[in-house]
């Protein structure tokens, strides 16, 4: 049987941070990995008119489009596509930043995830292009676990990244439950950062049989396209299964 072929993305600007060291791992216990970083590869996270040859005002899905049909893509775009198109599996690994990805990595979306590729007008969710690939998120929060909770201060952390998640499932991707490593910062001292440098250290040593349980880790779930009516809306008997897209009285 085929060894899948895996992407690690990584998103963080420090070389030496528990970001990429956590990366490292998840390549390591793959064959032959793909990988991105994101930082230090220099990738511009800007969608801009001056990536794009063309004439008039500028429309990020037109000139996406355009560029894809004619081989036109920007150097970066193109290389970065390649590898999701090569890929079965996706590793994104980074920090949680005011309550999302940092700013390069959602710029890599945005580039990347290219219209007319990936995704279509009649291609998306259920049809998307990317259908048969799955992603995991493996990221760090500041906050503590307790923070981060449903019921905690900083909010739901599978809920802050919902809408980051649910781009990838427009997209087409299967997306799996993601993994978190909490109260991951420098300000620690004495036992705190003790107990921060033990919980780094048990997912590195964890990451090899995590993706080993890719096929059995539980999926994040989503409306499948037939929950919704002709205009979009959530039919009266489909489940309400995040709180993000739920039946109005």
């Amino acid at each position: 049987m085929t060894a899948p072929q895996t992407l690690v993305v990584t998103a963080n600007a420090d070389s030496g941070s528990f970001t990429h060291q956590w990366a490292r791992a998840s390549a390591n216990a793959c064959r032959d990995p793909l990988e991105s970083h994101l930082v230090q590869d220099g990738f511009d996270p800007v969608e801009r008119a001056s990536h794009y040859w063309q004439e008039g005002p500028f429309d990020t899905l037109k000139a996406q489009e355009a560029a894809a049909q004619t081989g036109k893509l920007p150097g970066d775009v193109a290389r970065e596509l390649g590898k999701i198109q090569k890929a079965d599996r996706l590793i994104l690994h980074f920090p949680v930043w005011w309550f999302g990805p940092p700013a390069i990595l959602k710029g890599w979306m945005d580039r990347c995830l290219v219209n007319g590729v990936l995704h279509k007008g009649s291609q998306r969710f259920d049809k998307g292009l990317a259908r048969g690939k799955s992603v995991l998120i493996c990221a760090t929060t500041g906050a503590d676990a307790i923070e981060t909770a449903p019921d905690g201060r900083e909010g739901n952390i599978r809920l802050v990244l919902w809408p980051f998640m649910y781009a990838l499932r427009y997209c087409g991707f299967e997306v799996l439950d993601p993994v978190f490593v909490h109260g991951v910062h420098g300000y620690h001292k004495g036992s705190a950062r003790t107990e921060m440098e033990a919980r780094m250290s048990k997912a590195l040593s964890d990451q090899p049989s995590l993706l080993a349980g890719w096929g059995d880790r539980p999926r994040v779930r989503f409306n499948g396209d037939t929950d919704f009516d002709e205009n979009g809306r959530l039919k009266a008997d489909a489940p309400e299964v995040t709180p993000f897209i739920t039946h109005q009285a």
